[in-house]
């Protein structure tokens, strides 16, 4: 008989973001691209609310805490992140 593999443990992987993360490698991004990679990231609903310009800016809730992420449209990558709010 062939021992059977056990399954492995789930474990919850914490994404980080920060100022100069790379969300895109360096290529551009449209409006919908950059919520969707915030999406990728562990951030939950999320609104755009400048996607005019050079940078994208949007609001997002990430575990308790509401976020304003500012993104550079040419090359993905963020350039402002600002915890707005916590819920109680």
């Amino acid at each position: 008989m062939t021992p059977v593999a056990l399954p492995t443990v789930a474990i919850a992987q914490s994404v980080s973001i920060t100022i100069g993360t790379n969300l895109n490698r360096g290529r551009g991004i449209t409006c919908s691209q950059g919520e969707r990679l915030l999406r990728n990231r562990g951030f939950r609903n999320i609104l755009r609310i400048d996607c005019r310009g050079r940078f994208f800016v949007y609001r997002a809730w990430r575990g308790n805490s509401r976020f304003e992420i500012a993104v550079r449209q040419s090359n993905g990558r963020v350039v402002d992140v600002r915890r707005i709010s916590r819920r109680r």
